[in-house]
């Protein structure tokens, strides 16, 4: 509150010098809720904010906040006024497919959790205090001497990470999955780390997703920031690396149990991912290990 209390607000919307980060001064009981396709995240610094949705009435105080969705209303109402007699908020814009690829990236059973309501509700609560905690930390980070476009990332995929383990995670991810068919592409994505041993077609993704070809990868690359094919390569030769170097596989054994069929095809694209050949990498995480 301090920090955007700081800069020079008018009535309505403020830019506060960091991307996609908004600021929001009322002296109005009436006031208009941020108008953008992206979701967002609504955080009340000073005085108490009612939202009327679909879903019912929503309060909210100073040090909580809302996530949008679907049925977020255009306006709200000021029930509280601050000291200062306005009303304070700030917004967290995020892309749709960052948030995408950072549930795709999740371990395996998290969403899952999520969606079935399954985390426990101390973790949430201490999910949600994190958020806050996240969120502030985009502000020295603009501030320093050398601002970082890759710190503020970081940062912002780890609101997007709180978010989702907080409270209002399972009502984020079904919003995404309702804007960006999200449920689809972490379906097949999923369904390729299962099975990146195995030959499949991107036809016969697309086609099980009721999909045509190009959306399909269009919507897979945008989120997971590769092809389908391309991610079970990647998953191939990461797998055979390991085996090589944890289980001592040769590499005839190590390109066969991940599913290659040509020993050369497999020396070539482990070559072009890891920038040396198969018994050259390994030898040289071996000696470097030693040290």
């Amino acid at each position: 509150m301090d920090e955007i209390r700081a800069l020079s607000l008018k009535e309505g919307k403020n830019q506060t010098g960091i991307p996609f980060v908004t600021a929001y001064q009322f002296t109005t009981e009436k006031i208009q809720m941020p108008q953008t396709e992206n979701p967002y995240l609504y955080i009340v610094l000073d005085g108490v904010l009612r939202l009327y949705t679909p879903s019912g009435i929503m309060d909210y105080m100073a040090g909580q906040y809302s996530v949008s969705r679907i049925d977020t209303p255009i306006y709200g109402t000021v029930l509280t006024f601050s000291n200062n007699q306005d009303f304070l908020a700030i917004s967290v814009e995020f892309n749709v497919n960052d948030v995408i690829t950072s549930i795709l990236n999740f371990d395996n059973d998290l969403t899952e959790k999520i969606m079935n309501e399954q985390l426990d509700s101390q973790m949430m609560s201490a999910a949600d205090n994190a958020v806050f905690e996240s969120v502030y930390r985009l502000f020295p980070a603009m501030n320093q001497n050398i601002p970082s476009e890759f710190i503020r990332k970081n940062i912002m995929n780890e609101v997007i990470y709180y978010i989702i383990c907080g409270s209002c995670g399972r009502q984020f991810i079904q919003s995404i999955v309702n804007i960006g068919q999200a449920d689809k592409i972490y379906e097949a994505n999923s369904w390729i780390k299962e099975n990146f041993r195995d030959s499949f077609t991107v036809e016969s993704l697309a086609e099980q997703r009721n999909m045509s070809v190009s959306l399909f990868h269009q919507r897979f690359k945008s989120a997971v920031g590769m092809g389908p094919l391309q991610c079970q390569k990647r998953l191939r030769l990461t797998e055979a690396r390991r085996l090589m170097l944890d289980e001592k596989k040769n590499v005839t054994e190590a390109s066969l149990e991940v599913g290659y069929e040509s020993l050369s095809q497999f020396i070539r694209d482990y070559k072009k991912m890891f920038g040396s050949a198969p018994k050259e990498d390994i030898l040289n995480i071996r000696r470097h290990l030693k040290k």
